[in-house]
């Protein structure tokens, strides 16, 4: 999961991919952190991402960096604790003065459940990485 984690830093940009209906939806993400062993995204409680996770929280993630990309799949599961938003916003300070924690705050925080990650690359074998 680390090497995973590392990848995504490293690429500081990679695209979430959620479903709407029977329509794909996909968008740039930056926020990744590691927090009780496992890999957390973050967004605002009101987007239209977060309702997508809500009903179908199977999603993938994709990056490149050089000469590899990294394709993420697995299910999203919502944590609640004030702990673990803190945690996400204490990695991103600056998403402070967007976004607030606790019951009453605009943030929501998922980690990666039941997740495979594979790194490709043109001149390596894939690299499989469940977690």
């Amino acid at each position: 999961m680390k090497r995973v984690y590392d990848f995504l830093k490293e690429a500081e940009t990679y695209y979430l991919a959620t479903v709407e209906g029977d329509q794909p939806r996909v968008r740039p993400f930056g926020t990744v952190n590691i927090f009780e062993d496992k890999l957390y995204i973050q967004t605002g409680k009101g987007k239209s991402v977060a309702k997508q996770i809500e009903k179908n929280p199977k999603v993938e993630i994709c990056a490149m960096k050089g000469g590899e990309w990294i394709r993420v799949s697995g299910m999203l599961t919502e944590d609640d604790r004030v702990e673990a938003q803190e945690a996400m916003l204490d990695a991103y300070p600056n998403l402070r003065n967007m976004y607030t924690t606790g019951a009453e705050g605009n943030t929501i925080v998922y980690y990666l459940k039941d997740a495979k990650a594979v790194i490709y690359s043109f001149t390596n074998d894939p690299v499989v990485i469940k977690f």
